[in-house]
């Protein structure tokens, strides 16, 4: 497992820090009961622009620092524990690195330096289910004049609400399965024939269907090649997974942590519950799970900086790894709290509703572990 650089050392203590202290569950309760059509916390996300985590994987000459997708997930890790609403993962980790991967210097230059700065919202729109196919594309981009025409239907567009320009997956070539024939865009929200509906998820946040309905770009708006997406866009999604899954591991250690601290004040039968031999057993499999699970992400992380050929399989790996860590111990939450952790007066139904929703974003377990076994051949 690869040791923490000072830098990621450094960036856990800000994050710690300023998440626990200033965004704290509290503010996330606040922020679900105002019912923020945008779906995230807007104060709190002009922080986070504000310590310059909006830029960690941009470049430093389009306003970002660069640290790496390693010191990203140690900061969504840290905002996961309190539940921070912020735009980070479609758009400083998705949108951005399909931007510096394959952007021309236009659209970079247009985008990059925005998104750092966090005066831009970008959203990855890919999905055309209600499951997480990249590999099924149907979007139409028909040839038109010197452009396209883009047609069809994104759904559960992270950050869709309230994005400034999305990265859409389309069709210029093939049937919707092909590995060929799938071309990126990069279309301002504000183009003509865009429509997006909110969708109410049971974590408060930001998705959206949207709608292209003949929406016209120019040639310009390509991203990387015409018809040779497919590469691009796995990269880029194994970016987002990662991100995901290293908040997954935030939500579990907080849902954890909340859980033990509960064990020991809370009192039955004239004992404390921690006392009991059965409980201390769940609570000890929750804790060595953790252990278990955080190599998992950390060796897909540096894969990533790295960029590895191991990267792709490591990352199918910590997303199943934490799919399932999050959703065990969030369970145990509600469990080991009782009649109380069934109730929104109490945030054990925060962190349920929060992991359930990462889990079925960017893969459920099983995509990810047929997709690990089909990189590893069998």
């Amino acid at each position: 497992m690869p040791l923490p650089t000072d830098e990621q050392t450094m960036l856990r203590e800000m994050a710690h820090n300023w998440a626990q202290k200033d965004a704290p569950v509290n503010a996330f309760r606040a922020f679900r009961d105002g019912d923020d059509s945008k779906g995230f916390d807007s104060n709190a996300f002009g922080t986070v622009a504000e310590m310059g985590w909006t830029g960690t994987v941009i470049p430093e000459q389009y306003g970002g620092t660069d640290v790496g997708y390693a010191c990203m997930g140690v900061i969504l890790e840290e905002l996961g524990r309190t539940l921070v609403a912020a735009p980070l993962i479609g758009s400083a980790v998705g949108v951005a690195s399909a931007l510096k991967f394959a952007g021309t210097p236009d659209q970079k230059s247009d985008w990059l330096p925005r998104i750092a700065e966090g005066r831009a919202i970008a959203a990855l729109a890919i999905d055309e289910g209600p499951r997480f196919a990249p590999e099924s594309i149907a979007m139409s981009a028909v040839e038109s004049g010197e452009g396209y025409l883009l047609s069809g239907k994104k759904v559960l567009v992270h950050e869709g609400q309230a994005a400034d320009v999305f990265v859409v997956a389309a069709r210029t070539d093939g049937a919707p399965t092909d590995a060929s024939g799938v071309t990126l865009f990069v279309v301002p929200a504000s183009s003509a024939g865009i429509t997006r509906s909110r969708r109410q998820l049971l974590d408060s946040r930001g998705y959206a269907d949207v709608v292209f309905d003949k929406v016209q770009v120019s040639a310009s708006a390509v991203l990387g090649d015409v018809g040779a997406g497919r590469v691009l866009l796995d990269k880029v999604l194994d970016r987002v997974t990662a991100a995901a899954a290293a908040e997954q591991l935030g939500v579990a250690i907080q849902a954890f942590e909340t859980t033990l601290e509960y064990l020991k004040v809370r009192e039955q039968f004239g004992q404390v519950i921690g006392t009991f031999q059965a409980l201390q057993h769940r609570a000890a499999k929750m804790f060595t799970d953790i252990q278990l699970a955080r190599p998992t992400l950390d060796e897909a992380m540096h894969a990533l900086d790295e960029d590895s050929e191991e990267a792709p399989a490591l990352v199918s790996l910590a997303k199943a790894t934490m799919n399932d860590l999050v959703n065990h111990i969030t369970r145990e939450m509600i469990q080991m709290h009782g009649g109380i952790g069934m109730t929104d007066a109490h945030d054990a139904g925060f962190y349920i509703k929060r992991a359930r929703a990462l889990e079925a974003a960017f893969g459920s377990s099983a995509y990810h572990r047929e997709r690990f076994g089909r990189l590893h051949g069998l």
